[in-house]
């Protein structure tokens, strides 16, 4: 056969084949097209699912009457000059397709008047060559694209569309998404003459928050955590749920990269990773995410739909993002009420929030992203500059990007510790009265005397056996929690129980812990000490969920580890805990297994210098659920009773 060029046509409707899907989109082009000429409302009309009717109406920049004819051309457009612009793409639309490729498997009609001039004009395309023919009419500033009798000329294609019904849910699910990116935008939907969906431009937090519940659900606003973390160019925003917010479907799943809709198999390993031990199998993280950075270091044109991106720096995104949603969430779990979380994010319009609800908003802004993100990701290299093979496997070895422990081995799950707690917790709160009188007590010169000999000493030790812990009053001196029941009053040390919360959950009580694989395996230098103790303790590291693989030349590769070690230096705490192994564990399993868990414990815990009541309540919850009636209330450097009688005595002879 010879060798000929495709008709213009021919060649449009090949095209269109990638770009025209179904009529969804078409809107997606054409909406995509107004927002890149800077358009703030834009009007969608849909007529029988759109195979009959689309029109899209904004009121952007406009197109000159010369332009026109040439914008129905293939290959055309006023987006991209240059390789340059093709390396740095920041409009939406940019292959200069869409409209050459919709005129071909349609009659499209576009009417323009840029603010230059007084009078509008249309344009539309006929005959086999797709001459293209140029009338006046009248039309505000602003373009309008009709596109009539969707795939008149391709019964192919026309006959794989579904009912109407079906195609103008993939219309108003695009429109959502577009909704959510441009919170500046005002969109109208309208299907048959009926306006359907009404996005008004947002302006205020309250407003973005409305058009998210407009979009996500009221479910979605009342239990979402604001996201924002920044690092030398690269940017997150947005919001994501906690797991109770988790759906059966992935039908609330919405990110951006620079402002463009994306489904990243990158991207969503991460938020699904970080979602890994807080959601079951069947639940689905809901979430409205906003990636940024600098359009040198991400590659937008790599798939025909424009649903995927390639970042040259691909793992520094990941581990970001991963980051970023895990200590979110994982800060989450310090809010003792529900209630509270979502007062935080989500007011009605003029309603007042309490005085303590405001501070534990800014609180809870404040701590989303704690400082010691900021210092993980410092020890990252410097962004966007490009990695080398070396360096990539050695500054990302999974130590410096760290993860804030999660309760992957509770033995029940995350949402019946929070019904316990919320049940253990849902007395009446004592009032301001009794917790200033609680304080005032405590902050006696008598009861910080622990002399024997003292007169009004309020500790006896041999006198009061602590046998439950009663109900959180307050928090003492930043780092001790008073609680309190019929029975009486003790003293919790947080310290001690962040150290038995790190201990339950790095021994085993059935099998062993899980090992969460490393998506760079870590290679380590040992001594011959510490290789005999790989070798030796196999079993024992194994049961912890140190997943070890020997290599030749004294070098171990580090392949997997429990959850509450994915915070850590690796590269520093696993040869140390070999170094400790090798000079203090006997050769039995079982005792060496205890002792490596408590060494850990002692290295892993993470503790504060001053703990607020909900981080407190928090604690004591999770240390309560891990134990199983097995906490050591005997053990005096955890809690202690506390006698006010003699306080009381001589508060009274005053």
């Amino acid at each position: 056969m010879t060798i000929k060029i495709l008709p213009a046509r021919l060649a449009n409707q090949i095209a269109a084949g990638e770009v025209v899907e179904r009529p969804a989109s078409v809107v997606k082009e054409l909406v995509e097209n107004s927002l890149d000429s800077g358009a703030t409302r834009i009007d969608i009309d849909i007529e029988k699912g759109g195979a009959k009717l689309i029109r899209v109406r904004d009121n952007g920049k406009g197109i000159v009457k010369d332009e026109l004819g040439l914008a129905l051309s293939r290959h055309a457009t006023s987006k991209i000059h240059t390789l340059d612009d093709l390396e740095a793409i920041i409009s939406l639309g940019f292959r200069g397709e869409a409209l050459a490729s919709i005129s071909s498997v349609s009659r499209l009609t576009i009417t323009s008047r840029p603010a230059t001039q007084d009078q509008a004009w249309s344009a539309y395309s006929e005959g086999r060559d797709m001459a293209v023919k140029l009338q006046p009419t009248a039309h505000p500033i602003g373009t309008s694209v009709e596109v009539l009798d969707l795939f008149f000329n391709t019964p192919a294609r026309r006959k794989f569309l579904r009912t109407e019904k079906t195609e103008f849910t993939h219309i108003d699910e695009l429109l959502k998404r577009i909704a959510l990116s441009r919170f500046d935008v005002t969109i109208n939907l309208r299907h048959n003459g009926k306006l359907v969906k009404q996005y008004r431009a947002a302006k205020t937090e309250a407003q973005c928050e409305k058009r998210i519940a407009s979009v996500c659900g009221n479910n979605f606003v009342r239990n979402m955590l604001k996201i924002e973390l920044e690092h030398q160019g690269l940017k997150l925003h947005g919001w994501i749920t906690t797991p109770e917010g988790a759906r059966q479907q992935s039908d609330l799943q919405y990110c951006y990269v620079n402002g463009r809709m994306m489904r990243d198999k990158l991207i969503n390993h991460a938020i699904r990773q970080s979602y890994e031990s807080s959601l079951r199998p069947d639940q689905f993280a809901t979430y409205v995410l906003f990636i940024e950075l600098d359009p040198h270091q991400v590659d937008v044109n790599v798939h025909p739909a424009k649903h995927e991106v390639r970042f040259h720096q691909a793992r520094l995104v990941h581990d970001f993002i991963y980051q970023a949603l895990s200590d979110g969430l994982a800060q989450s779990a310090h809010i003792d009420k529900p209630s509270v979380n979502q007062s935080a994010f989500y007011t009605e319009p003029g309603e007042q929030k309490p005085a303590e609800e405001e501070r534990s908003e800014a609180e809870a802004k404040e701590s989303v992203v704690p400082q010691r993100v900021y210092e993980a990701i410092e020890q990252t290299p410097s962004y966007p500059g490009k990695l080398e093979q070396e360096d990539r496997l050695t500054s990302y070895s999974g130590a410096e990007l760290r993860e804030t422990p999660r309760r992957s081995d509770w033995t029940e799950s995350r949402s019946t510790a929070q019904s316990k707690n919320k049940e253990r917790y849902s007395e009446p709160a004592p009032s301001q009265q009794e917790v200033n009188a609680y304080k005032k007590l405590l902050q006696t010169p008598s009861f910080e005397s622990r002399d024997d000999s003292d007169p009004v000493s309020t500790v006896n030790d041999s006198e009061q056996v602590v046998e439950t812990l009663g109900k959180a009053i307050c928090v003492v001196q930043g780092q001790y929690l008073m609680m309190a029941d019929k029975n009486g009053a003790r003293l919790v040390s947080l310290l001690k129980a962040e150290w038995l919360r790190t201990l339950a959950q790095l021994s085993p009580q059935e099998g062993s812990l899980k090992s969460q694989p490393l998506l760079v395996p870590l290679s380590l230098k040992l001594d011959d000490k510490q290789l005999s103790v790989v070798q030796a303790q196999q079993s024992s590291l194994m049961a912890l969920g140190i997943e070890l693989k020997p290599r030749s030349n004294n070098a171990i590769m580090v392949m997997g580890v429990p959850q509450p070690l994915r915070q850590q230096n690796l590269q520093q705490i696993i040869p140390d805990l070999l170094s400790y192994a090798a000079s203090n564990l006997s050769d039995e399993v079982n005792f060496s297994r205890q002792q490596l868990s408590h060494w850990l414990a002692e290295h892993v815990a993470q503790v504060k210098s001053d703990y607020t009541l909900s981080e407190a309540i928090q604690i004591i919850a999770e240390v309560e659920l891990l134990w199983q009636g097995r906490l050591p209330l005997q053990d005096k450097t955890f809690v202690r009773a506390v006698d006010f009688t003699a306080t009381i005595a001589a508060l009274k002879q005053i």
